[in-house]
């Protein structure tokens, strides 16, 4: 049985990290080297890093600060933000990286996804789905950090990430990002029941009982969060401690 993972989500913007709501809304919340040393002692799983601007500026990753945070991450790493080529996905391994995510680039050019896949792995291979739930009660993927819609739905994006070889999906509720109200369910549940990668839930984590009806109920297999480890007390090793006295797999 493959265990939970606990994955803190660090949103880094020019040179520190931030914190929005919904996409939107950013402030400035520290710096990203000390909290990847604060992670570092907290038992966690893996740790995800995404260059919110990087798309958006039409720059690629930004390599130095990678490989700086690289130095002094312990755990695995799962590097987004900017990444259009098969170069830059080599840039990124090579600086410390150990998975990288696509957004953008993996529905303007799926072929990407294949082609880290046969190069690296596909355990390399991370598709990110952000959506967002519109007024009709049907989901929307967007890119470029949620600004521009695509006229697709998740299962699609999902069901094509699964056939170019993805390893697994980091799917991102926007109307919950932040909000720390709990995960989407209902679009968890979508995407986990349309593949068989493992599907990484981000957006909404609140409490530990949120992280505990996603995996349940969503059929989620790894839960990401930013707000709730950042702004509670509540931590990683909490969460496992109470993840597993409700029966799921953790790691310890």
């Amino acid at each position: 049985m493959l265990k939970v993972r606990i994955m803190p989500t660090l949103l880094y913007k020019d040179v520190g990290l931030v914190k929005g709501v919904g996409f939107d809304s950013w402030r400035r919340i520290g710096s990203a080297m000390q909290t990847v040393k604060v992670y570092n002692l907290r038992q966690v799983d893996e740790l995800v890093l995404l260059d919110i601007r990087a798309t958006l500026d039409g720059r690629g990753p930004d390599l130095a600060a990678v490989d700086e945070l690289a130095d002094e991450c312990f755990m695995p790493l799962t590097v987004g933000g900017g990444v259009r080529t098969i170069d830059d996905v080599h840039a990124l391994l090579m600086v410390g990286a150990d998975k990288v995510s696509m957004n953008t680039a993996a529905i303007e050019k799926p072929e990407l996804i294949r082609e880290v896949a046969d190069r690296f792995g596909s355990q390399c291979a991370v598709v990110s789905i952000d959506a967002r739930r519109q007024s009709d009660g049907t989901y929307e993927v967007f890119t470029h950090a949620g600004t521009r819609d695509t006229g697709l739905d998740p299962v699609t994006v999902a069901r094509n990430a699964e056939r170019m070889g993805a390893g697994e999906i980091l799917l991102t509720s926007i109307d919950h990002d932040g909000a720390m109200d709990g995960y989407d369910l209902d679009l968890t549940l979508m995407v986990t029941a349309a593949v068989q990668l493992p599907v990484i839930a981000s957006g909404g984590a609140g409490t530990y009982q949120d992280m505990a009806d996603v995996l349940g109920q969503g059929h989620a297999s790894a839960v990401a969060a930013a707000s709730m480890f950042h702004f509670t007390e509540q931590t990683p090793l909490e969460a496992k401690r109470y993840l597993g006295e409700l029966g799921f797999a953790v790691r310890r």
